[in-house]
């Protein structure tokens, strides 16, 4: 995906909330903020985007977005329920509608016994979590753009079926729930 279909992804899922009246946030860790840089970057962002959490740190997942401590501390972060708490957490600190959320390895070396480029994303909406699991190639760079491609192409496919439906085509259900 280009810049300019990344702008034209962030652009719809800015324009179908803001037709449904619903909020977002975000919770980061390998893309470092990069995904809600990319949705305000939208003109208008500003009545959808309620703020993003930048939890690179460990620490941070649990203290600013939520995530049980003690799991954290059992599966370290790259773990598929600890991208769902991020996305339940930051939008219950940003007060806002849908969270979504990234944690993973982006590289150069693996984390935890986690290889480089695997990936979790999740996306929560009424306290509930979709996440999705991604394995990612390249170097640090790549991955970090992909995480942001992903998160993008995700975040529209579930705002397109919160507006018109799940026939309108555009979900895949590639997503595990996580409650």
């Amino acid at each position: 995906m280009v810049e300019a279909e990344l702008f034209a992804t962030t652009r719809r899922i800015i324009s179908t909330c803001t037709r449904l009246g619903i909020s977002l946030a975000s919770a980061e860790s390998l893309t470092g903020g990069r995904f809600v840089a990319s949705l305000v970057d939208v003109p208008g962002a500003s009545a959808v985007v309620r703020g993003g959490l930048v939890t690179y740190a460990t620490d941070l997942k649990a203290s600013l977005a939520g995530v049980d401590a003690d799991h954290l501390e059992e599966t370290g972060p790259i773990d598929p329920v600890v991208a769902a708490q991020m996305a339940v957490g930051t939008a219950v600190q940003c007060v806002a509608d849908i969270g979504i959320s990234c944690t993973g390895v982006a590289g150069p070396d693996p984390q935890d016994g986690k290889p480089v480029g695997l990936v979790y994303t999740a996306i929560a909406f009424g306290g509930k979590a979709k996440v999705f699991e991604h394995e990612f190639t390249g170097d640090r760079d790549a991955i970090r753009k992909q995480t942001v491609q992903a998160m993008a192409v995700n975040l529209d496919e579930f705002v397109a079926e919160l507006a018109f439906g799940p026939e309108s085509g555009q979900g895949t259900g590639r997503g595990t729930a996580v409650e």
